[in-house]
């Protein structure tokens, strides 16, 4: 089976999605022996060659001071759809809606491959963000819903995001095929959590909580420092760790510094400095961002309890992740990430204000036996791991395959468009020839 994944970001960009097709890839090429390309917008001097599959870095320009991080794919560079073509897939798996899915449905115009769509994320909150007016908002929304509604099978993460998708007005039919992890099952030794932790104030004994991933306050942040001055006012000492980066870390160090906590952070070359010292129980620790997976672990295993009050998110790997270590998360009730969640039995559901988390910490926070109890229980219902996940999407592809050759499948196909999309490839195409001799006539010319 020839597979080809297209996404908006992969390494250098690291965010959920490109982790989800980083692993998609490694797997289908190491556990199924599968043929993989990756097409993604192209970075100035990353490298692309250093993968066990073929990186088709297609045309992009800079936007990364509108997006932060992100520059824009041309889905019609013909070059990238051409050199995709001759790879020849049997199936064509795109992971964003907006380029990604343009330049999956051309490139099925070229092949005749079924394209497969997965819904990661709430777009409605990043449209709204984008766009104040709401007839923009509309619009924006009707383009995306109308962009995955024309692949052939649509796939979300979790039954919320299914939902969200379906309130931005898409129609059609979807399949729930969750993520993974990459995270082994089992809890960390000793020894390396001791290392891992080293240099930061985590006396034995004290309730330890933790949140890792992007600093923003769409994560639930605010909510969580609110519920931990709750608990400091009732005379409850902890440790609360932070572990990421985001465009919110000031605001948050500067909220945790108003509430009355002593404060602790990682500087960029590793020195634990104070920020703020306090007389009132509880400390919360701002750990700086880290990549190193096995060091993650180790966190996850020394944590007593993690936090992840987002109703933004529509999967949270990060809670599978810490199930993986036997912690139990303490989420959002109806949320995505509280899908397969019991409450008390592998994790721990609260209402979305930070009354009802302090409520939850006076009692359980403090319960060590019932804390570990749950995360035991997370480990062994809630883990999946990414050999699983991606095993089943494996499955789901090689059905859409033998649909497609006996005629069964029923395509989301839009012949408008998708004409459309082959004439502005050829026009692309034309425009660099065109360019191209114009070059080499500057050149003999001897002009600049």
């Amino acid at each position: 089976m020839n597979v080809c994944l297209i996404n908006d970001s992969f390494p250098p960009v690291i965010d959920g999605v490109a982790n989800v097709v980083l692993n998609y890839a490694r797997i289908l090429t190491e556990s199924k022996e599968a043929g993989v390309m990756v097409g993604t917008p192209r970075y100035p001097n990353a490298e692309y060659d250093i993968y066990p599959y073929k990186v088709i870095p297609y045309q992009s320009i800079d936007t990364t001071q509108i997006v932060k991080g992100y520059r824009a794919g041309n889905p019609f560079d013909k070059k990238a759809i051409d050199a995709m073509a001759d790879f020849r897939p049997d199936i064509i798996h795109t992971h964003s809606p907006v380029t990604s899915a343009i330049m999956a449905r051309i490139l099925r115009a070229e092949t005749d491959a079924p394209v497969v769509f997965t819904y990661h994320t709430k777009f409605d909150v990043d449209i709204a963000r984008a766009f104040k007016l709401e007839f923009l908002q509309n619009e924006s929304a009707k383009a995306l819903t109308d962009n995955i509604s024309a692949c052939d099978e649509v796939w979300t993460v979790s039954r919320g995001a299914g939902e969200n998708l379906r309130s931005l007005g898409y129609e059609g039919e979807y399949r729930v095929v969750s993520n993974g992890v990459d995270f082994k099952k089992g809890r960390v030794d000793e020894k390396a959590v001791a290392k891992a932790t080293a240099g930061f104030d985590l006396p034995i004994g004290l309730p330890l909580f933790l949140f890792v991933g992007r600093i923003m306050k769409y994560k639930g942040l605010p909510l969580i420092i609110d519920a931990l001055k709750l608990l400091s006012e009732d005379g409850v000492d902890f440790r609360m760790v932070f572990i990421g980066d985001g465009a919110d870390l000031n605001e948050m160090q500067k909220k945790a510094v108003e509430n009355g906590f002593s404060v602790d952070i990682k500087s960029n070359n590793g020195n634990i400095i104070q920020l703020e010292k306090s007389e009132k129980p509880g400390k919360i620790i701002f750990a700086g961002a880290e990549h190193d997976r096995d060091v993650l672990r180790a966190w996850n295993t020394r944590a007593d309890l993690f936090f992840f009050p987002s109703t933004y998110d529509t999967n949270g790997i990060v809670v599978r992740e810490a199930a993986a270590c036997g912690l139990a998360s303490v989420l959002i009730k109806d949320s995505c990430a509280a899908e397969g969640i019991t409450d008390g039995r592998n994790g721990f559901l609260i209402d979305e204000t930070a009354a009802s988390m302090a409520q939850l910490l006076k009692g359980t926070g403090c319960d060590h036996d019932k804390m570990h109890e749950a995360g035991q229980h997370a480990m062994d219902e809630i883990y999946i791991s990414w050999d699983d996940a991606v095993s089943d999407a494996y499955s789901r592809y090689q059905e859409l395959i033998d649909l497609k050759k006996s005629g069964k499948l029923v395509s989301g196909r839009k012949e408008p468009f998708d004409y459309l999309a082959k004439v502005f490839a050829k026009v692309d195409e034309g425009v660099k020839k065109i360019e191209s001799t114009l070059e080499e006539a500057y050149e003999i010319n001897g002009m600049v």
